[in-house]
């Protein structure tokens, strides 16, 4: 148990360390200048467009994983369907 939770607190650490790496670009300018504020704006559009390329992908996944069972069967019925026809018209 303890191990468990010694993991989780170091997975926790490496993650918010990852998190603030961006946001020490900035230190180098002075606040409330011009270049800061580009600084702060390209941390925050970049964080927001990986973030909205994150929840594309989970949700393209989920969609494939949800839906590839139902195109078989689908796809399985379009073939019996087919030789249905071709006995039919024969």
């Amino acid at each position: 148990m303890k191990k468990i939770i010694f993991l989780t607190f170091l997975i926790i650490i490496n993650f918010k360390s990852n998190g603030f790496t961006n946001n020490n670009d900035c230190k180098e300018f002075t606040k409330f200048s011009i270049e800061y504020f580009k600084c702060k704006g390209n941390i925050v559009k970049d964080k927001t467009i990986s973030a909205g390329q994150n929840i594309i992908k989970d949700t393209k996944n989920y969609q494939n994983k949800e839906w590839s069972e139902e195109k078989e069967k689908m796809n399985k019925i379009k073939n019996e369907v087919n030789k249905a026809k071709k006995k039919v018209l024969n």
